[in-house]
């Protein structure tokens, strides 16, 4: 299982994301913190293990889940 605990997640792949899911989100996986990435965003390079990334495509619907 990874650090960030994206495994425990995947069911969010394909829902629009709101703030409102992150309390919950960092909850349920165990994460140390999140970042939503969204297309065309700036985002640094630096790798954390226990950072959720949640990635969205241009309608803000979660396409990725991965620790970073």
């Amino acid at each position: 299982m990874s650090e960030c605990g994206s495994g425990k997640a995947t069911d969010l792949v394909g829902k629009r994301w709101t703030e409102a899911m992150s309390a919950p989100t960092l909850k349920r996986t165990g994460a140390r913190g999140l970042r939503v990435i969204a297309p065309g965003d700036v985002v640094t390079m630096d790798y954390r293990p226990d950072r959720l990334n949640i990635e969205t495509n241009a309608e803000g619907r979660v396409v990725r889940l991965k620790c970073g």
